[in-house]
């Protein structure tokens, strides 16, 4: 019983793992068989019983009354030969049996008279049978009669018999008589033929309609799981056509419910989305015109701040450089509302990239603290101002954040690799020198980047295309671990109690979605001898990322100009 548990719940552990029509169907063709074989069994069963039953009564109801009658006649003590006679009158009858008779003749000896000497003789008769026949019953008024008439069926060979035996009362012989039941055997094998065939008929039946149940059921849950697939892949109007009142009408229902309200839901988000990135540009490109003048203005302050009263001479250099950060931050709003909309491009051109590092380098009096490991001839079709502006961001937060001397090298790759200890994707890819004010760097992540920027990425492993690599390493104490998955957030802060910093927490972030648009990378690691790294890589050609207006534009650069140190 343990096996049969045990293997039925292998089989349900292995159903767990097909498809649901199949399970569908062989739980209906089990279904159909157990009742199948139930129903077959019990009517076997049944028939079986009635056709023994009739045939065994009708043959022992002839062998009492043709014992009865034969020997009525015989003499108390009859010879062998008159036993011989009343033993063919009584197989003679329409039952077609075997009989035996067994008496003493008048000199007391025993005769044993049979009508077929090679099937029933009195070694064939089984004991238990002639002990019973044998027995002599106390005569009271529960039973009338001391002998009575047994029956028993056994085999001989391969054939089925019935066997029976009585004593005549009153001291007359013994009868027993041997009747085949091949005729039954044949007809209830028939039956059981018949039953196995409509049982079998029954189980593809079963699975036949398992098959149409199968389906009628899993349509519109196919249906469902299309429509499912749709709505993510951002068809929001996806409807299902609801027919009927069952369960799976209303499953329907529900899901065209839910998809509507998703709709709205994402309508609604999509506009205050729209709204705030219009607020943001507006915002921008208002306090751009104030912020010129007051650049200006604090120009001339600078200018004169020799001349100026010492008592003063703070104030005016705080106001100089907080106009300054304050301009870098209008800056990259600006540019991050650019990449939002989508409405930022590329403009390419053959850059030397030795050339346009040392070029950020120099612009920005960097070449004391920066060590360059760069060959030159390294050619790459790409964006130069998007270019300086990741450059800039990166050498500029290791200088700021990490640890001198900041070394950059460049290389090539037929493949892109990882950097050792590093992680890449296009979600907060680990990365940049820690701040020790608190911030992670200029700069900080990107949202999620979608399908668009997955395939631009995968651009800069394109075969034949080489990569680009670019590696900013420094000295300092490294990126800690917490920090780590979300150096590319916008306005990411290492530190909540020190939110004030130099960085706007944006350069990183501006540096990254120029690097997507390239369909480039940039990834950072702690290295095992110390410091921290950040590895750019680009393709070699970014010349088919332009090709026709891409996705409505959603990969490109700003026409205005970029600003300094990637903001």
């Amino acid at each position: 019983m343990q096996r049969v548990l045990r293997g039925l719940r292998r089989a349900s552990g292995l159903l767990r793992w097909t498809s649901l029509r199949l399970r569908l169907v062989v739980v209906f063709a089990l279904v159909a068989l157990t009742a199948a074989v139930s129903a077959s069994g019990i009517a076997y069963w049944l028939n079986r019983n009635t056709v023994l039953e009739r045939t065994q009564n009708a043959v022992l109801n002839d062998f009492r009354k043709s014992l009865e009658d034969s020997t009525r006649s015989l003499p108390l003590r009859p010879r062998c030969a008159e036993l011989q006679d009343a033993a063919r009158q009584m197989a003679a009858g329409p039952q077609d049996y075997a009989v035996l008779l067994i008496g003493v003749d008048r000199e007391g000896k025993a005769c044993a008279a049979t009508t077929n000497k090679n099937l029933l003789t009195l070694n064939s008769v089984p004991v238990s049978l002639r002990t019973a026949v044998d027995e002599v019953r106390r005569v009271d008024e529960s039973n009338r009669y001391p002998h009575h008439l047994y029956w028993q069926r056994k085999e001989v060979g391969d054939a089925p018999y019935l066997v029976a035996g009585a004593k005549v009362i009153g001291g007359g012989p013994t009868g027993y008589m041997m009747k085949s039941l091949a005729t039954e055997r044949q007809d209830l094998n028939s039956l059981a033929w018949s039953l196995g065939i409509a049982t079998a008929l029954a189980l593809v039946g079963s699975a036949l309609l398992a098959q149409a149940a199968a389906t009628t059921v899993l349509r519109p849950v196919q249906r469902l799981g299309h429509a499912a697939r749709q709505l993510g892949e951002g068809r929001l109007d996806t409807r299902l056509r609801v027919t009927g009142t069952d369960e799976l009408a209303d499953l329907s229902r529900t899901f065209n419910r839910t998809a509507e309200r998703l709709e709205q839901r994402v309508e609604e988000l999509s506009g205050r989305e729209a709204a705030s990135r219009r607020f943001v540009a507006d915002m921008s490109h208002e306090l751009r015109t104030p912020l010129t003048a007051i650049t200006a203005v604090s120009e001339v302050l600078e200018e004169e701040a020799d001349s100026l009263d010492p008592m003063i001479a703070p104030a005016v250099q705080l106001v100089v450089s907080e106009t300054r950060r304050l301009n870098d931050l209008v800056e990259n709003l600006m540019e991050v509302t650019r990449f939002d909309a989508g409405t930022a491009r590329l403009v390419l051109d053959d850059v030397d990239v030795a050339d346009q590092v040392t070029a950020c380098i120099d612009a920005r009096a960097w070449l004391d603290a920066v060590e360059l490991d760069a060959d030159r001839g390294i050619v790459a079709r790409l964006d130069p101002r998007r270019l300086d502006v990741i450059l800039a961001n990166l050498i500029g937060n290791a200088l700021k954040h990490g640890g001198s001397p900041v070394r950059v090298s460049v290389h090539t790759e037929d493949v892109a690799g990882d950097v050792a200890g590093g992680r890449t994707g296009s979600t907060a890819v680990s990365g940049g020198p820690a701040a020790p004010d608190g911030s992670g760097g200029p700069e900080a992540g990107t949202e999620d980047e979608g399908p668009e920027r997955s395939e631009q990425a995968a651009g800069a492993e394109r075969p034949g295309g080489g990569t680009l690599v670019i590696r900013v390493r420094d000295h300092g104490p490294g990126i800690p671990e917490e920090v780590l998955p979300h150096v590319f957030d916008r306005f990411y802060k290492a530190s909540a109690s020190r939110p004030r910093s130099e960085g706007s927490g944006l350069g990183l972030s501006i540096a990254l979605e120029n690097a997507h648009i390239h369909g480039g990378e940039i990834t950072a690691a702690n290295l095992p001898e110390g410091g921290a790294a950040f590895t750019l890589r680009l393709p070699m050609d970014a010349a088919p990322l332009t090709d026709g207006d891409r996705r409505d534009g959603g990969t490109a650069r700003a026409d205005d100009e970029g600003t300094e140190d990637g903001r």
